[in-house]
């Protein structure tokens, strides 16, 4: 135990986990956000598609679960935009989110999420609206302007991915911290 403090104890090995999922967060925000800005969303969906094709011989519907990953990814970027509207709008009304105490400042934060969640089924609506128009029914009869095909580049990427996974599991297994 390294130190105690009302009901927290802080020791070596919850440091540790703690730096360790930080750690994760970290190169996760760091991974996805270099994927998304270097990747066009229609190279995403096909990638994905093309990755998760092997589970449509257990029957899991590849196509639809990339579709639906992909619409949740638009959206959060739409909610994101929507909501630094929305919060320009109120400031410019003249709320001040920066001043009074944690309740203040959340109470100042209900007429923000109301008008973001209508936004947002609104969206999901006129997207429902325009799939059924389009006669979108699942991937099925879907065809690709550009079929994928491995590169040496690929090959190359993928075997760095799979040595750096390797090191990864391999500090994780064999390496004990010692406290």
């Amino acid at each position: 135990m390294l130190f105690s403090w009302w009901i927290f104890t802080a020791t070596d090995a919850g440091l540790h986990m703690g730096n360790l999922i930080t750690l994760r967060v970290i190169f996760l925000f760091t991974v996805t956000t270099v994927l998304t800005l270097t990747t066009s969303i229609v190279s995403l969906t096909d990638g994905l598609e093309s990755l998760l094709k092997p589970l449509q011989a257990i029957g899991v519907p590849s196509q639809e679960l990339v579709m639906t990953m992909i619409i949740a990814l638009r959206f959060v970027l739409i909610l994101a935009e929507e909501l630094d509207k929305i919060l320009k709008a109120q400031m410019a009304r003249g709320v001040a989110f920066d001043r009074g105490n944690f309740i203040q400042k959340t109470r100042k934060l209900f007429p923000v999420f109301l008008p973001l969640f209508i936004s947002a089924f609104r969206r999901a609506e006129e997207l429902i609206i325009a799939m059924e128009a389009r006669s979108y029914s699942g991937g099925r009869g879907r065809t690709k302007m550009k079929t994928l095909h491995m590169s040496r580049v690929d090959l190359t990427g993928g075997a760095i991915t799979f040595l750096f996974c390797a090191l990864i599991i391999y500090m994780i297994v064999m390496i004990k911290p010692q406290f």
